[in-house]
């Protein structure tokens, strides 16, 4: 656990100059507005300065990040209009989403992104996906930021209050203590190069700040709370000009020590103070309801294959009804059919009168059947009622009397 001294510990500020502006709101990063007149003869605007565009720059840098260390559990602060996290869940490790903005209805407008699509319900993941949203400041502390893999702050650091900005480090890698952090935030020495940009690079920024200067605060911010630090950024400027740095810096922290329990609940405060805006819970085969619906079409799918497969043959002895009446697949065809799967003769389809048999054996085995039910017993027991099934529950049965009436 960490000494109170520690807990106390704040980042210096040095050089540090802080701007008159409006409350803060983190609700700007959006795309830079559109800025012209340096940069050559030619007018151009921020976009053209950086292909891709320096915000999906920032997005990338963080999706790379997660598929690279595959962090479970993800929350990003100063979420806005929720892209960055619509862009992560789409990423296969992430099994909790959370995002917090200052701003209730810049998160509103585009919260219906998270929420799953018909799609989802159609072909439900194997892993668990819930996306939450919170309404709440980052200068406070509440229990649902505990226990995140990795916690992302792009361009938000700027649109700190200074009261604000002495409370993050404590909060976010004292309280929240993820095992990584990343942090963007303009690069104030690239502004000369940005079209139109005099002072700062959008009305709501309290600073900017140079390299030094960044370096210097999240380095002390390591430092008090057991961090390591790496810095980068996106956005390269111009050949001969790369002293200027990245147009956006960004510091990558890493916790030195795992944290205990025992820790977290020592912190942990009494009540929560965000107010959960939005919550979506993705359908997912560790739920048995929609595992269940998942081997039931996969079973109805895989029998109507081997169904079909053995009707095509059955028809190929019309013309000799003593040798239809006697006809059974061999092994070897339908061992062919399966992809030389090894079979037996307790996995082989018949034909009984009207009714088609399909044996579960010859159905488990294959690989998607498998996948899904892990287990024999476990097939039995999710198709139970679902799927017609012969009299000692050991077959799929297909009436073809009623597909000859409807033909």
């Amino acid at each position: 656990m960490r000494s109170s001294g520690q807990r106390a510990c704040r980042p210096a500020y040095r050089g540090l100059r802080l701007l008159p502006g409006p409350q803060s709101a983190w609700d700007t990063r959006a795309p830079a507005p559109t800025y012209r007149g340096a940069l050559g003869p030619k007018a151009q605007s921020s976009r053209e300065l950086f292909t891709p565009p320096l915000y999906k720059q920032r997005y990338q840098f963080v999706k790379d990040l997660v598929e690279k260390y595959k962090p479970k559990k993800v929350a990003d602060l100063g979420c806005a209009d929720c892209r960055l996290l619509w862009m992560l869940k789409f990423c296969s490790c992430i099994e909790v989403l959370a995002g917090l903005d200052i701003s209730a209805s810049v998160m509103e407008e585009k919260m219906h992104t998270l929420s799953p699509l018909p799609f989802d319900y159609l072909q439900p993941s194997e892993r668990s996906l819930t996306v939450t949203l919170h309404h709440g400041s980052v200068a406070h502390k509440d229990p649902c930021m505990l226990g995140f893999d990795l916690v992302t702050c792009i361009e938000l650091i700027e649109h700190l209050e200074e009261s604000e900005l002495k409370k993050f480090p404590e909060v976010v890698f004292g309280f929240m203590a993820p095992s990584m952090v990343v942090i963007s935030t303009p690069n104030s020495e690239f502004n000369p190069l940005l079209p139109g940009v005099v002072l700062n690079r959008h009305p709501d920024h309290k600073f900017e700040w140079n390299q030094a200067q960044f370096q210097s605060w999240a380095l002390e911010a390591a430092r008090c709370y057991d961090y390591s630090v790496e810095f980068t950024g996106v956005g390269h400027p111009p050949k001969g000009m790369e002293n200027v740095g990245f147009c956006t810096q960004i510091g990558v922290f890493v916790r030195k020590y795992p944290r205990s329990g025992g820790s977290v609940q020592y912190e942990k405060p009494t009540e929560a103070v965000y107010k959960t805006v939005f919550k979506a819970v993705y359908p997912s085969l560790k739920d048995e309801k929609y595992l269940q619906n998942a081997v039931v079409s996969e079973v109805i799918f895989t029998a109507q294959n081997i169904k079909h497969h053995l009707m095509s043959k059955h028809e190929e002895c019309d013309d000799d009804p003593e040798r239809k009446s006697e006809f059974q697949p061999s092994v070897s065809s339908f061992s062919d059919y399966l992809g030389k799967l090894v079979v037996d003769k307790a996995m082989e389809p018949f034909v009984n009168g009207n009714e088609v048999c399909i044996p579960l054996a010859a159905i488990f085995s294959f690989p998607k059947v498998n996948q899904l039910c892990g287990t024999f017993e476990k097939l039995c027991k999710l198709i139970a009622g679902k799927v017609t099934l012969s009299s000692d529950g050991s077959a799929v049965v297909f009436n073809t009397e009623h597909e000859t009436e409807e033909d």
